[in-house]
């Protein structure tokens, strides 16, 4: 039986409060998460960094360069292995230019936690991908921690 590849990918988590920009992905069934709400990233080339990755794939979806970006963890499964980054988005989501998926917005907390958001631009609610749920469930539950009381 093949060895399966397992292929490198880097997310971003660009957050504006206890808001998180997501993209609403395309609803082609041949990519993982077709029609749910995810984060911005994607693919690696071959020997890229991953933050160099993740700068690039961001510039390419929305046409922002994010000023300053923190790892925060890695995610795999037995299809794709996740570096994830995190930093403010430091623009009104307005000026962004979505390149690719259907749509993007500022998701709320509350809907991460309830694990649907609703798509304007499709006037109906749409989960969020599994594994990013997860991600941003435990980014809010670090990023909560580290608020001054």
């Amino acid at each position: 039986m093949p060895a399966t590849t397992i292929v490198p990918v880097a997310l971003a988590i660009l957050y504006q409060g206890d808001r998180v920009l997501m993209q609403l992905r395309d609803d082609y069934p041949h990519i993982l998460y077709a029609g749910h709400w995810g984060l911005f990233g994607g693919h690696l080339e071959p020997e890229e960094a991953p933050l160099a990755g993740l700068q690039r794939e961001v510039y390419e979806e929305i046409g922002y360069c994010p000023p300053h970006l923190t790892f925060f963890g890695e995610y795999g499964d037995r299809q794709v292995h996740r570096y994830i980054f995190s930093g403010p988005l430091t623009c009104e989501l307005g000026t962004l230019v979505l390149s690719e998926g259907q749509g993007m917005d500022l998701v709320p907390y509350d809907s991460v936690v309830a694990g649907v958001h609703y798509a304007q631009i499709l006037g109906e609610n749409r989960p969020l991908g599994d594994i990013h749920q997860r991600i941003l469930l435990d980014f809010f539950a670090q990023f909560r921690r580290e608020l001054p009381v």
